[in-house]
């Protein structure tokens, strides 16, 4: 079992530049501390994300770190230029010398694209045909492709990923029929929700799985995420946790609020109650996220965990707290983990 982390780079209410400098920090001690690998989203116009160049935080993360793996979760497709694109990636994973971990993907936020003047009933297929030109300028010495959104003829291509044939591929998973493709290609995947909701992918990616020609490699990651709170205190880890998730929803919600709308795919309620129940935050001393952690990576079928330790108002010192509390109690026992749960196929039909 891996555990990486995701993080959505939420407002904190602190002045910006003071914000990044404590994330760095942050992120340095997850490299100190061992994590898999870091995941950062991508969003724009919003409190929900103050990363919204990936590229340009990322290769901070790359001067910062030594071991950890890293990348976008994902870089929304639709608002790049994918041979730009390329570029970018090149450049971060040689500064890394192989650490980049290559997420993409459309965008789940329709008013965030549109803001861009990217019409959202488009920015499937734009999404699609920038995937086939990049995967082109990341593996080909030249470009060439038409579409209906790109026509490029023998365009040279000088940068080369550090990664052969390109950095690893991640994709992020809202619905069962997304598993498909994933293990076609070999792709990881990261599915947030509810247990019921993450089996029913995790279940089905092992079955499409084993379906395939590949099943002398290993199996790609499937991952789900949590928010954790940890402290010596259960008390004070509850409240801490409530006051966090109630702003981090906010900031979750803010364009969809401003709209009148909701998510497609909404895997968050509003009530920290009701997230709590639903196995999607933990806070609690280190005992009790554990053996909370435990039956959530049994029940859910994955591979991979992706811990938040650091949202909504949570100061860096308390962020800190927990992710030294979770390394030094409770990711050692999580690391011994080797979850091959049965697979349910009736879930198909």
């Amino acid at each position: 079992m891996k555990i990486g982390i995701f993080d959505h780079l939420d407002t904190r209410d602190i002045d910006l530049s003071q914000f990044y400098e404590d994330r760095l920090a942050l992120v340095s001690i997850y490299d100190q501390l061992g994590f898999h690998a870091y995941h950062v989203a991508e969003h724009h116009f919003t409190p929900l994300g103050l990363s919204p160049s990936p590229s340009v935080y990322l290769s901070a993360i790359a001067q910062k770190t030594k071991r950890i793996l890293f990348g976008p979760l994902v870089y929304t497709l639709p608002l790049y230029h994918p041979l730009r694109l390329s570029d970018e990636i090149c450049m971060l994973d040689h500064m890394s010398k192989g650490r980049l971990q290559l997420g993409i993907g459309r965008g789940v936020s329709p008013f965030e694209v549109g803001y861009f003047g990217v019409d959202n009933d488009r920015a499937q297929s734009i999404y699609l045909e920038s995937f086939e030109v990049l995967l082109q300028s990341l593996t080909q010495s030249t470009v060439s492709y038409t579409g209906e959104h790109f026509n490029y003829h023998n365009v040279p291509i000088v940068l080369k990923p550090f990664q052969k044939p390109h950095p690893p591929l991640w994709y992020g998973v809202g619905h069962p029929q997304g598993v498909d493709w994933c293990t076609a290609n070999n792709v990881n995947a990261v599915v947030n929700g509810p247990l019921e909701r993450v089996r029913q992918i995790t279940d089905r990616f092992r079955q499409r799985w084993s379906e395939t020609s590949k099943n002398h490699l290993a199996m790609p990651l499937i991952g789900t995420s949590r928010h954790v709170v940890i402290s010596e205190s259960e008390r004070e880890a509850e409240v801490l946790a409530k006051s966090a998730y109630e702003k981090w929803y906010s900031s979750f919600m803010h364009l969809f609020t401003m709209h009148n709308s909701k998510p497609q795919f909404n895997a968050f309620p509003a009530s920290y109650e009701e997230a709590r129940n639903e196995g999607l935050i933990i806070a609690g001393q280190p005992n009790t996220v554990c053996d909370f952690l435990k039956h959530e990576i049994h029940k859910s079928g994955v591979n991979y965990l992706l811990t938040r330790f650091a949202f909504g108002n949570l100061s860096l010192e308390h962020a800190i707290q927990s992710t030294q509390l979770f390394a030094r109690h409770v990711m050692p026992s999580l690391q011994t983990l080797h979850p091959q749960p049965k697979v349910h196929h009736e879930i198909f039909s």
